[in-house]
């Protein structure tokens, strides 16, 4: 109850803006995180060279969206509540403790402050969701690709945060003791993440008209410039992407280029679609969501051993 009555007496400030307390939740975690993200990232730039540079923006583009939706277990606790299944117990206890993990999971994340333990539970959380939630509803509607675009998108998730997990063990020299259970192991981000991409990419040109990264039930608005042209082009990389990261060639530079393909769909699609609609809370969590699977793919990247991601079979 105190809880509730915090998260909804404080938007109150932006009321005369006709912003509800979601969006201002959502706003709130989002700057402070970029805020603390940014800071910690200009410590790390000097140390990276090329392309390189990005790498750590994964980590941010990831952990903020988490925040974010960590936010709404907050502010639409019960809507949460009534995805849960209905054999599982107290709902809203496990909406607040899912809130809260995301909260602190993406702070941990940002300052790398046992980022790779938040990681693992934050991938883990995913792994639950695409089992419990969201397999039942892809048993129950083969045939409906929105359905399975959300099942794989949580997927997708899972793997970018298995893949900061896991990230010493895919960077440091193999071990000639256990070579195959470590192949095993690392492989599991990869497929996590190569295979929604290539069911994406198939999605893409089969209906370009739908908004492009993950392809859910929304039409692309008609006046964002080349959205369709835009759609064909993201498809193709999302193929492509998919192919090297399942057969594990080119790995590193594939995941870098589909990372950034899709960050540039959130800022020529997304953003655009939000600054015309600040105050949508359904805006909003496109945006997030698109740049949560741009922040995965990334940390799969940064994951990636620079020496052998591309000759690794």
């Amino acid at each position: 109850m105190q809880t509730q009555l915090f998260v909804a007496v404080v938007p109150a400030l932006a009321l005369p803006f006709g912003m509800s307390a979601i969006a201002f939740w959502m706003y709130v975690c989002a700057s402070l995180l970029f805020i603390i993200g940014l800071i910690k990232i200009f410590r790390e730039l000097p140390r990276e060279h090329g392309i390189d540079k990005v790498m750590p923006f994964g980590r941010m583009f990831f952990a903020i969206p988490i925040a974010v939706f960590g936010s709404e277990h907050f502010t639409i606790t019960a809507n949460i509540a009534t995805l849960v299944p209905h054999w599982i117990p107290w709902h809203t206890f496990w909406v607040y403790l899912v809130g809260v993990a995301f909260i602190c999971a993406a702070l941990s994340i940002t300052t790398l402050v046992q980022a790779r333990l938040a990681a693992a539970l934050v991938g883990m959380t995913f792994l639950i969701f695409v089992l419990v939630m969201d397999m039942p509803g892809v048993a129950a509607n083969l045939h409906n690709r929105f359905v399975w675009a959300l099942a794989l998108r949580q997927l997708a998730f899972s793997g970018g945060a298995f893949a900061l997990a896991m990230s010493p063990l895919s960077t440091r020299p193999r071990q000639r003791s256990r070579p195959q259970l470590t192949n095993a192991v690392t492989a599991i981000p990869r497929f996590f993440v190569g295979i929604p991409s290539l069911f994406y990419g198939v999605e893409h040109l089969l209906h370009p008209e739908y908004v492009p990264g993950i392809p859910l039930q929304k039409l692309t608005p008609e006046w964002i410039p080349g959205r369709i042209t835009l759609s064909y082009f993201v498809g193709v990389i999302l193929i492509l992407a998919g192919v090297c990261l399942l057969v594990n060639k080119k790995t590193r530079m594939a995941a870098t280029i589909l990372g950034l393909t899709i960050l540039l769909t959130v800022l020529w699609i997304y953003l655009p679609m939000l600054l015309a609609a600040p105050k949508d809370v359904v805006a909003l969590n496109f945006f997030f969501d698109t740049l949560l699977f741009s922040g995965a793919i990334l940390l799969l990247a940064n994951a990636s051993d620079k020496e052998t991601a591309g000759s690794r079979t």
